[in-house]
């Protein structure tokens, strides 16, 4: 089966530019938040998925002129309930869980381009399990291109939960009462040491030790809480552990390159919770997430250097960064 829309007109490797799909197929509640554009599936649990990314994001940052990796992160992450509903016949309602995630990104080809920067991803799903003809689980590989160059692959394994199944998992959750038991964010650490500008999109907070930091949790961050949710946000949490790299490495030569996660809990919005890296090999940090009730969160955290930049007139756009414009679960 194919899918085409008959608005808009193709960009770079087809990609279709003039709207963005509905925000429902991507469980945003923001038009804005929105970076797929369209889909289209071969068959044999293989999609291709277009998406244009912003010359200026009010969340991810471009210090370097090169696209930030989770904003790649990001729109890879979009594919998965856009193609749970349209490929998959997931309904609307359904909880998508992480069970892991890895990422691997070519900074050097992640330049921002003076036009539009069209992305396609090349989507191949495996294993993917159904019962009664509903989606259980599956895997998911993403090889993603950028105006026709390959930037980068992802590899992801989530399950699909129906509501009644999610509220044995979780129990009930009132989302007004999470909301209000929610602990309020501590003060952040110094923008600049995580990667970042403005204090609001600070994720983490100083501790006494400086391999560890507080996770904070702004449920009111337009983008990171984009709607209302009963546990930490996956996307989220991988900010937390590439503010952590950034935090435990600030020299300005080296930038996250790959991250491999597992996520083995929820973290919890009314309890504190700990990030904390340490060196492994290389230039990988091993990360864990950890709440009082134990670990929710491993991960392996790759840092590679920042390529040279690219004479300013090129086929970049000039460094610049965005406090409002375009901008999970």
């Amino acid at each position: 089966m194919s899918h085409s829309r008959e608005q808009g007109h193709e960009g770079h490797d087809g990609a279709r530019i003039e709207e963005t799909i509905p925000q429902e197929l991507v469980h945003k509640h923001a038009s804005t938040e929105v970076l797929l554009t369209d889909w289209t599936t071969q068959g044999d649990n293989r999609h291709t998925v277009y998406a244009r990314w912003p010359h200026l994001h009010r969340f991810y940052p471009y210090p370097d002129r090169r696209f930030d990796p989770l904003l790649f992160v990001e729109t890879v992450r979009q594919t998965f309930p856009l193609l749970s509903h349209v490929a998959y016949g997931v309904p609307f309602g359904s909880h998508l869980v992480w069970d892991d995630f890895s990422f691997e990104v070519r900074p050097e080809a992640m330049t921002v381009p003076q036009g539009p920067a069209d992305v396609v991803l090349e989507i191949t799903c495996t294993d993917v399990r159904l019962r009664r003809g509903c989606l259980v689980s599956m895997n998911m590989h993403a090889a993603v291109r950028l105006n026709g160059r390959h930037i980068g692959d992802s590899s992801t394994r989530f399950t699909n939960h129906s509501p009644a199944v999610y509220r044995r998992l979780r129990g009930e959750h009132d989302l007004a009462e999470v909301r209000r038991r929610a602990v309020p964010p501590p003060p952040p650490l110094p923008p600049a040491a995580v990667g970042h500008l403005l204090p609001e999109n600070v994720v983490l907070a100083a501790t006494e030790r400086p391999d560890r930091w507080r996770l904070r949790a702004d449920m009111d961050h337009p983008v990171l809480f984009d709607h209302p949710v009963d546990h930490a946000p996956g996307m989220l949490l991988l900010e937390a552990l590439r503010q952590a790299a950034h935090a435990a490495s600030p020299t300005a030569d080296r930038v996250v390159t790959g991250m491999s996660v597992s996520f083995e809990g929820w973290v919890e919005l009314d309890a504190a919770a700990w990030v904390s890296v340490a060196p492994l090999r290389g230039d990988v940090l091993r990360a864990v997430v950890e709440q009082a009730h134990g670990t929710c969160l491993t991960a392996e955290i790759t840092l590679g250097p920042v390529p040279p930049a690219r004479p300013r007139g090129s086929d970049h756009a000039p460094l610049q960064m965005a406090t409002t414009g375009l901008t999970t679960h």
